[in-house]
């Protein structure tokens, strides 16, 4: 079979598929949504890394896989084809599975296999890969996620409001990421936009979802071991099989992870003050009571007792902190799916229960008494319980409605869904700090209610078209022992329309546009000090509550695979217009001691947009080598916004909203049984927050690993961040808190890891 009848035989293919869908400058950079892809105008040619160099790089690579490609295709007569094709990927997120080629949305899809390349313990080693995703510091593990420069970067007194949604085998853990360890994770997708129909009010800006590996037909068994710099040390077993009785399928893994952390404490004379000690269980059993009928139920037990000291008054990896706080999560879980089909109808009820319990601390002077003449000790800690229960109940064709047989337009048919959900969430908090009188406590109870459905119609041989809407409403009840009581509720919709082309030779074309929502609610903080109580003088009178913020995004994209499947893209272009937009904003409160205090809230901004382009390149250029290139663009601008200080941010950046992030690689295979890895990673400097001008730095790193393997077991040394580059994770920029220097207001820094060395080791039976 010749190239051209090879693709023409996977375009067939592809129709049958169809058919059943199942870092920091001082000035502000002004723009314009239309100089998104001026390098000129968007991009400061003068970061650490010239952005010009980036596209270039990417052209660059487009032009080497094509070339390589081309030439591997031009020797086709040969016997064999050495580079065969990509494997095909599922995005299970959706309510119905979909080809990743298929699928009308930008969608970064990461498998076990790129997880092990890159010595990934956690989520957050992951997350680069991603075009537009970020992360926030301030904590012992990222839990602060942002799409499209959307998310939230911190937790203190308020309940969290999740902008981008976290499942990990379908439980929410939305705001928890602390547990979400890499090990025998099957697949990560990161669903970039808002996600209205499919999960509602915590995926403003999009999903990301873990799926852990599934029960297995066969037995098997892995263990991993892993050594490294900084005292990490690591033992993961997964075990899996039939269980005896008929269609019985089980999987279990267990994974511990510890490490001293990358901070030395100065004062204390330690180096595991900001130590890692996490230890997660994972539990699957699938009962498959023929072809038509499944049960499954997940277990989840996880305890991460992470230290938490990570700031210096010397901007170094040497603290001075005498109290070092902790950011520990004890979280266990129970999700149960059943679904059974008929020949047209499918229905599947699902349910989990969650409970979480949470403490973050830290010392809050960053020093120890006696450092300087007049200066100030605190303690803060805040310890969260949150419940969670959810049901589900939802309805969907197995085979598509006939409608060209009624008369009814349209080339084939129409599946559809329909789905009823609720979701209670109880969250209590308390707070132990030095400068109360007596510890804070609250209590906030949610009731969510949706219904939800979409239909999926083939319009035309090549021409499909998707609607879905869901329809929810939210009860809130506050309390808390400063005897604020409030009952906010929200009635809210979001939904997404989809057009989607496929066309014979070039892949598929499509066009979307979706509304995604945020519920508002209540600052506690605020109303908890009313009239001449008020420390802030009534400047925040007006901003007791906040509203719900709306989301429209529009997005085109192409998705395609080419050269007899062996390299696939996908390119996605967006505009977001964000309507009573929510930021975290707070007022600075000093007190007669040299301290300062926060009162934290969430703000309505007029307005913004986030406009960008995402793309993602990978190729079997042949059957020694495999590459991958992935870029982010984006421009996320205020458009009217006045904060708390008075100060009109219009037109400039929303925070953690980096101008352009770029992901590449390759896997070279050596000989048969040696590999090498390498990954180059980047970002553009941001702003830490909407309060302040201090700005992250523009950074690039490169990992590395090889590995020999055995049909039994691997053994691989690595590195991450090889060069051992410095960037940072998290910045203050409005305070002062070093007693030695007057407490002047500087900047302060929470440093990423350093260069990190190690070997594993597997072992597979």
């Amino acid at each position: 079979m010749n190239l051209n009848q090879t693709i023409l035989a996977e375009e067939v293919l592809q129709a049958r598929v169809r058919k059943c869908p199942g870092n920091r400058p001082a000035s502000v950079c002004a723009g314009h949504p239309r100089n998104l892809l001026n390098p000129h105008k968007v991009l400061n040619p003068h970061k650490v890394l010239n952005p010009h160099k980036v596209l270039n790089t990417a052209a660059l690579i487009a032009l080497l896989f094509q070339s390589v490609l081309s030439s591997h295709a031009a020797s086709r007569e040969r016997a064999s084809d050495p580079a065969g094709p990509l494997e095909e990927i599922l995005v299970t997120a959706e309510l119905r599975a979909t080809p990743w080629l298929e699928q009308a949305a930008s969608t970064t899809v990461i498998d076990a296999g790129q997880a092990k390349k890159r010595s990934a313990a956690h989520l957050e080693n992951l997350l680069q890969i991603a075009p537009n995703v970020n992360f926030a510091g301030g904590s012992s593990r990222a839990r602060f996620f942002q799409l499209r420069g959307i998310g939230e970067r911190s937790q203190f007194v308020e309940a969290l409001n999740p902008s981008v949604g976290l499942l990990i085998d379908n439980i929410d853990f939305s705001g928890l990421g602390t547990i979400a360890a890499a090990y025998d994770i099957e697949q990560v997708e990161i669903l970039r936009g808002p996600q209205g129909t499919l999960h509602g009010a915590n995926a403003l800006a999009g999903l990301i979802n873990l799926r852990s590996a599934p029960p297995d037909e066969d037995f098997s068994t892995r263990l991993n071991g892993v050594l490294g710099n900084f005292g990490r040390r690591e033992l993961g077993v997964s075990i899996g099989g039939p269980l005896g009785a008929p269609g019985l399928l089980s999987r279990a893994s267990v994974f511990r992870h510890q490490s001293d952390g990358f901070v030395d404490n100065g004062f204390l004379k330690r180096d595991d003050t900001n130590a890692r000690d996490e230890l997660s269980f994972r539990g699957k059993l699938r009962w498959q009571a023929g072809e038509r009928q499944s049960l499954d139920l997940a277990l989840i037990y996880a305890d991460a007792d992470n230290g938490y000291d990570a700031f210096s008054l010397d901007n170094t990896r040497t603290t001075l902190s005498d109290e070092p706080g902790r950011d520990r999560q004890e979280s266990e879980a129970l999700g149960l799916n059943y679904r059974v089909a008929s020949e047209r109808v499918s229905l599947e009820l699902s349910g989990s229960v969650a409970q979480s319990d949470s403490e973050y601390s830290f010392d809050v002077d960053w020093g120890f008494v006696g450092i300087a003449p007049g200066e100030y000790s605190a303690f803060d800690r805040y310890l969260r319980k949150r419940r969670s229960y959810s049901l589900q109940a939802r309805l969907a064709s197995t085979e598509p409605l006939p409608l060209s047989a009624r008369g009814l337009p349209g080339a084939g048919g129409l599946h559809w869904t329909l789905g009823l959900y609720g979701l209670n969430d109880d969250e209590t908090l308390r707070r132990e700090y030095t400068f109360l009188r007596e510890d804070f406590s609250s209590r906030l109870r949610a009731e969510t209610a949706a219904l939800y459905g979409q239909i999926d119609y083939e319009i035309g041989p090549r021409w499909n078209l998707s609607a879905g809407l869901r329809l929810a409403r939210r009860a809130m009840d506050y309390r808390d022992s400063r005897r604020v009581n409030a009952q906010p509720g929200n009635e809210l919709w979001g939904g997404k329309l989809a057009v989607q082309y496929f066309s014979e030779n070039s892949g598929m074309f499509y066009a979307s546009a979706s509304r995604g929502y945020r519920a508002g609610g209540v600052n506690a903080q605020i109303l908890a000090f009313p009239g001449r109580d008020n420390p802030t003088g009534g400047a925040l009178a007006s901003r007791r509550f906040f509203e719900d913020e709306l989301l429209y995004n529009y997005e085109i994209g192409h998705k395609g695979r080419f050269f007899a499947g062996r390299a696939r893209s996908s390119l996605a272009l967006f505009f977001m217009d964000r309507k009573d937009q929510q930021v975290r904003g707070s007022l600075l409160i000093p007190r007669g001691d040299n301290s300062t205090t926060f009162i934290d809230f969430t703000d309505n901004a007029a307005s913004g947009f986030n406009l960008g382009l995402e793309w993602e390149l990978r190729a079997t250029a042949s059957e020694v080598l495999e590459l991958y290139f992935n870029l982010g663009l984006l421009r996320a601008e205020f458009e009217g916004y006045i904060n708390a200080d008075g100060r009109d941010l219009a037109g400039r950046d929303q925070a953690q909203a980096p101008a352009w992030q770029f992901a590449a690689g390759l896997t070279y295979r050596l000989s048969e049984k040696l590999s090498l890895d390498l990954n180059w990673e980047g970002k553009d400097a941001f702003f830490w927050s909407d309060r302040h001008d201090e700005r992250s730095g523009a950074f690039a790193l490169w990992h590395g690993r090889i590995a020999y393997r055995t049909a039994r077991w691997e053994l691989a040394l690595w590195g991450r961040n090889l060069f051992d580059k410095d960037f940072f994770l998290r910045g203050f920029g409005s305070f002062g808190n070093d007693p030695r220097k007057g407490y002047i207001t500087e900047e302060y820094l929470q440093f990423g890891e350093p260069r990190h060395l190690g070997v594993s080791f597997e072992y597979r039976l």
